[in-house]
């Protein structure tokens, strides 16, 4: 199994925020991108690795960034030696290419052929979350059908469903739909889907048919991971594994309650996320 961390993102609102903060408790953060920032005792994107590689999970750990950010990140990952690192070719968040074509790239520069799991570069989760209880969640699915494919999904409020991709399943916890942002009243399920994918080695192949579909449409139809879910879903199984919450690193506020979680109240850090 191999893992693919999408880290191609420019972080524009939180490098807004900091930009603006005034308290200079922050200025540390400007230019960094939001993988690499400091959480806890190392940068966020370090807790995937560490846990990846101590789990034996993936044999190789793939991150795409950007050309911007692309020297960074190759300085990050002398620490890892299976970690490889692959640049997009974009400077800017206008001439990015969306997270679905950075998958696709990845796959195709790398040739993968195996599982892939792939992780939002921004997205952390509670210490509830086990690497090794999601990857026999997936052997089980596995077993019972090749083409089979596990995200993850979490109970989230009412007034959050705008903010999320929303899953509906059935009693199998199977996957029916997925609605993007929906309004409450659009749908009774409140299970958000984080950017956490296993993908069957079966559907690689789909990203190229996903992006031909879509080659014409706009970029925030190809940038979204949730997007190829969604239309995923309708033409293989997609099943749901269930977990407390995730940390989703989009704006200063959530990068400042994230770090204070894995300063102050994460119990275990030697086997967070194993």
């Amino acid at each position: 199994m191999k893992a693919v961390i999408l880290a191609a993102g420019y972080g524009t609102r939180l490098q807004r925020d900091v930009d603006n903060d005034t308290s200079g408790r922050f200025k540390h953060l400007a230019g960094i991108a939001k993988p690499l920032l400091p959480v806890g005792h190392c940068a966020l994107i370090s807790h995937w690795v560490q846990a990846l590689n101590t789990t034996g999970c993936v044999d190789t750990v793939f991150v795409i960034t950007n050309a911007l950010h692309h020297k960074a990140f190759e300085e990050w990952a002398l620490d890892f030696p299976n970690v490889k690192v692959l640049s997009d070719g974009t400077k800017s968040n206008e001439d990015r290419l969306g997270a679905v074509a950075c998958l696709q790239l990845t796959v195709k520069h790398f040739k993968i052929e195996d599982h892939v799991i792939v992780i939002g570069g921004d997205t952390l989760f509670k210490e509830d979350f086990s690497l090794i209880k999601v990857k026999e969640k997936f052997s089980d699915l596995q077993a019972m059908c090749e083409d089979s494919s596990l995200v993850l999904s979490y109970q989230c409020k009412d007034e959050e469903t705008q903010k999320y991709g929303i899953l509906e399943v059935n009693e199998d916890l199977q996957v029916l739909c997925m609605k993007e942002k929906p309004l409450p009243s659009e749908t009774k399920s409140r299970r958000a889907c984080p950017c956490f994918y296993l993908f069957s080695k079966k559907i690689l192949h789909l990203l190229d048919a996903f992006l031909d579909e879509n080659k014409e449409a706009p970029i925030e139809e190809k940038d979204a991971p949730g997007n190829f879910l969604s239309w995923l879903i309708s033409r293989k199984p997609v099943y749901i594994h269930q977990i407390s919450a995730r940390f989703d690193v989009g704006n200063l506020p959530s990068y400042v309650e994230c770090d204070r979680y894995f300063r102050e109240n994460l119990q275990d850090v030697k086997s967070y996320m194993m």
